[in-house]
């Protein structure tokens, strides 16, 4: 008696699960039924929902890889997406975001070794004298600052993005500041000049300044021809003239 009352029990049990005009009473246990389903579980984790979880993920490591990776050529994203639709854009620095990096980091050893360094030389080794303390010292801020000012003289007058409307009688370049900031200059065809200096990564000289473009990857060789002029050819206009 009691084992045909379980089973009755259970059938209508069955039949109200099944059917699709539910009582208020059991909505919740109907979610529960339904989320525990093995059908409800493969249209979640269906095969397209998958590959397109695992595509979004894919994207944004490499994102965030190609962030801190050194690499050669203009940098994408964002700012590569706003170049594309500027057409003025002729130039790219190869190595762009690797001197920013490398500026980056000497700025931020400059300053730990200025901030740090006195304090873990008087801290450390307390029998030592103050004055050899203070020659330590200073010798590690010394170093410090005089390997970033070599390093900004040396990449000063690299050019990270030339933009040029064909036509136009001057040209705008992006240079890198003390604090590894792009700035913007404007120069004039007019003021170039040949380097008159045997300085490394010169390409020509304008109003005073050196700024440097790698020929191999200008592609617009009209404006690299304008941007190295012959020391001759300066030379016989300036007879002529």
């Amino acid at each position: 008696m009691a084992r045909t009352a379980l089973l009755h029990l259970l059938r209508s049990e069955c039949k109200h699960l099944s059917s699709r005009s539910f009582h208020s009473g059991y909505h919740l246990s109907t979610l529960v039924t339904r989320s525990h389903s093995p059908k409800a579980t493969s249209s979640f984790y269906s095969p397209i929902h998958l590959a397109a979880a695992q595509r979004r993920w894919a994207s944004q490591n490499s994102a965030a890889t190609d962030d801190s990776r050194i690499s050669i050529g203009p940098r994408r994203g964002a700012e590569g997406v706003e170049d594309e639709k500027d057409s003025r854009v002729v130039y790219y620095g190869p190595i762009s975001s690797t001197i920013k990096k490398v500026k980056l980091l000497s700025l931020s050893t400059c300053c730990l070794s200025v901030s740090l360094g006195p304090v873990i030389t008087f801290m450390t080794s307390p029998g030592m004298n103050v004055i050899l303390k203070g020659a330590v010292a200073s010798s590690v801020i010394f170093l410090s600052a005089t390997t970033t000012a070599a390093l900004h003289w040396f990449v000063s007058p690299y050019i990270h993005k030339l933009k040029w409307q064909p036509g136009s009688d001057s040209f705008e370049v992006e240079m890198l500041t003390w604090l590894a900031t792009y700035t913007p200059q404007t120069i004039k065809f007019a003021d170039i000049r040949p380097p008159e200096t045997q300085r490394p990564f010169v390409t020509f000289k304008a109003n005073g300044k050196f700024y440097f473009v790698d020929a191999e990857h200008c592609q617009n060789k009209a404006l690299l021809a304008r941007l190295t002029p012959q020391k001759s050819t300066q030379e016989s206009a300036f007879k002529n003239l």
